[in-house]
């Protein structure tokens, strides 16, 4: 049969999104997952760490214990993962490929060694980092937050200029722009748009269509 190069439902791209503390990704996944509800969905991590007052099992996270994550490392459930302050954090790998299976670009809000290890595991995915315009710019919105200690604004300002030394590794470098007109969901709206813009170019790559493009006259 021949291919209907226009009816064919393609899988979904794991689309990855990581920044610096202060740059607005989060906004940024909200106003993805509200202005276009039919193209994206949000990988939800699994954690060893307590749930906050009002977090929601599988809503944040999928909270389990130590012994039942470290047994879905052991059984290959948890494509990627990592340890902080104690506790794991990690991407469920089933969920993830019977979502992007079913056609849905999936969003992976997760930091750089995350990203390091899906570039590693999951070759297809679209890599794309976000900085604000400029390094004062990401210092006054770390300010801005006014729930930051001096102490834990230096530290996360050293974070970011190591994780920036990765940036060759991603693929899309997306500007979450300051301007004096636009409230920071405005800005994230624009850099939301920027990164449809993307995901459709990905879609057409030639390697994400070859096996059916090959049956274009069978």
């Amino acid at each position: 049969m021949k291919q209907n190069l226009q009816n064919l439902q393609l899988p979904g791209i794991p689309l990855v999104l990581s920044g610096p503390s202060g740059c607005g990704k989060g906004t940024i996944v909200k106003a993805l997952l509200r202005k276009y509800p039919e193209l994206f969905a949000l990988s939800v991590s699994a954690t060893t760490r307590e749930p906050r007052p009002g977090e929601v099992h599988g809503v944040q996270y999928y909270f389990i214990d130590r012994k039942e994550f470290e047994g879905r490392i052991a059984d290959g459930q948890i494509l990627e993962y990592t340890e902080y302050c104690g506790n794991y954090y990690g991407t469920p790998k089933k969920e993830l490929y019977e979502r992007t299976m079913r056609g849905i670009n999936v969003i992976l809000e997760i930091e750089v060694e995350g990203a390091m290890n899906i570039r590693r595991l999951c070759p297809e995915a679209v890599l794309i980092y976000v900085l604000p315009p400029d390094a004062e710019s990401l210092e006054a919105r770390l300010r801005g937050r006014g729930t930051n200690t001096e102490e834990d604004i230096r530290a996360r300002l050293a974070t970011a200029r190591e994780e920036i030394r990765l940036l060759p590794a991603y693929d899309y470098l997306v500007i979450n722009d300051d301007n004096p007109s636009c409230s920071a969901e405005e800005s994230a709206e624009i850099a939301a748009d920027r990164i449809v813009r993307i995901l459709e170019a990905e879609s057409r790559r030639v390697s994400r269509n070859l096996e059916n493009a090959v049956h274009f006259f069978d």
